[in-house]
């Protein structure tokens, strides 16, 4: 161990090593980023202009939109700087930071989604008590445990991690320093980390994703007992873009850190981190503004003013 280099910093391989081909994402992988930003702004935008929104669900839709542009900020522009200039190191203390401030907003958007879930579930089994159970007190505790609990549930993966010595090649084959990436330079047994991993996998995917299809089937027993066609439709409608998230994300997260290590490769973790850095981060403002009246409507209706201005 005297003889061995230690790391102090690292290279990102990226997506690719043809100069055509970074060039074509380059492009592609900008104008995603700038629309994710955009249609998240103008989400969080609505909710705060028009007072009809000002209402627990789309009060939770905009933290979700803030998660989803930290989010999706603590990754692509490293990867779009690494399409324009590869083989750009990056400190050994960027990478950590970048990793946790990942994990802690992943985190923060699994919490978040099943605090929605809880809202949803008092607003159609419990409508009578929902502006007392559901007051702005309460719906900013709640998001506050939100990001509470993000912020300090990924601590002990990223100190674990950083204190594993690194030596010999310091190229991670990802586009951003994400854990199963970097474990796989560490010249020490991982075996603890990993088992810290699987109990933070528990807490942060399996109890919310568990809460979260309690409340959908309370949710789906509440409504078939709705005797209007009309009502069962309403609240059909005000789950569903919830629940498509739901799918996207937890399925993607739970593919992703619950596979068995054998099962890891390179290219396939790739296109997962892809798919929930970049690709949901993008879909949800459309998932909850296109089957969304409320959103659609105050959207007219600032554009309407600012055509008369």
């Amino acid at each position: 161990m005297w003889n061995q280099t230690f790391v102090t910093e690292f290279l990102l391989l990226g997506l690719s090593r043809s100069l055509k081909i970074r060039l074509l994402l380059l492009g592609l992988f900008s104008v995603t980023y700038i629309i994710t930003l955009m249609g998240n702004m103008i989400i969080m935008m609505l909710i705060w202009l028009d007072s009809r929104l000002h209402t627990p669900m789309y009060f939770f839709l905009s933290q979700l939109a803030c998660v989803d542009i930290c989010y999706t900020s603590s990754t692509v522009p490293q990867m779009l700087i690494n399409l324009h200039t590869p083989k750009k190191p990056i400190s050994l203390p960027r990478c950590a930071i970048q990793m946790y401030v990942f994990l802690a907003l992943a985190t923060t958007e699994c919490i978040l989604l099943a605090v929605m879930a809880y809202d949803r579930y008092v607003a159609i089994c419990h409508p009578l008590h929902y502006t007392f159970l559901m007051d702005k007190r309460v719906c900013l505790k709640l998001a506050m445990a939100a990001w509470t609990c993000g912020l300090l549930l990924p601590v002990a993966h990223a100190v674990l991690t950083w204190q594993l010595p690194f030596c010999g090649s310091n190229v991670i084959d990802h586009f951003f320093c994400e854990m199963p990436a970097l474990l796989k330079l560490a010249c020490a047994d991982t075996e603890v980390i990993e088992k810290v991993t699987s109990v933070g996998c528990i807490f942060t995917l399996l109890i919310p994703i568990s809460f979260i299809m309690m409340t959908y089937i309370c949710i789906l027993v509440a409504i078939l007992k709705i005797q209007s066609a009309q009502g069962q439709r309403k609240a059909f409608s005000t789950c569903a873009s919830h629940a498509l998230v739901v799918v996207l994300f937890y399925g993607s997260a739970i593919f992703m850190y619950m596979r068995p290590e054998a099962s890891h490769s390179p290219g396939q973790d790739k296109m997962i981190s892809l798919f929930y850095s970049i690709v949901i981060p993008l879909f949800n403002p459309m998932i909850y503004s296109l089957k969304n009246k409320d959103v659609k409507r105050a959207l007219i209706k600032i554009l309407q003013k600012c055509r008369s201005c």
